[in-house]
């Protein structure tokens, strides 16, 4: 058995007013919000999802429903740090995470520092080790027009 595994995210949110927009963690100032039964944070999604994946434990939804209310409104903070919990219980620690985001507004270089600060701390790993990027998707599709963010994570684990 192989003492690598590698994991895959993505997660989409609708945009909506009068909504917080948490991307990694970090509340960014918008006009619009990402709907969702937690935070609706869509990149810490993403990389629980490739956390679970690479661990071979499902998805986000297995372990943390929409349909319980014990997650209703949950800081996604919370997920990521269970989800660490989840995959160290099998043996396995972070190595990397590489994520991108897609949306179109607004620019969040600004606050990625403070994103790839949350995510290490939560998984054990240092700020060089968490990388994220953005893109707009070019105003094509939902993303373009601002109905919808997506994020998508590729997450290498390691057996301790």
């Amino acid at each position: 058995m192989s003492k690598l595994r590698i994991g895959l995210g993505v997660d989409f949110h609708q945009l909506v007013p009068d909504r917080d927009f948490w991307l990694g963690g970090v509340l960014v100032p918008h006009t619009k919000g990402a709907l969702g039964h937690s935070d609706a944070d869509v990149l810490l999604h993403a990389i629980c999802d490739a956390m679970l994946g690479a661990a071979s434990l499902g998805d986000i939804g297995v372990h943390f429903p929409d349909t319980d209310q014990a997650y209703k409104n949950i800081d996604s903070k919370i997920l990521l740090a269970r989800t660490t919990e989840l995959i160290a219980a099998k043996g396995y620690s972070v190595v990397n995470v590489d994520a991108s985001l897609c949306l179109q507004a607004p620019k969040i270089k600004p606050y990625v520092p403070a994103m790839q600060e949350v995510i290490a701390q939560h998984l054990g790993v240092t700020v060089e080790e968490v990388s994220i990027k953005a893109t707009t998707t070019e105003k094509l599709g939902f993303v373009g027009r601002e109905e919808g963010v997506v994020a998508y994570a590729t997450v290498l684990l390691e057996k301790q």
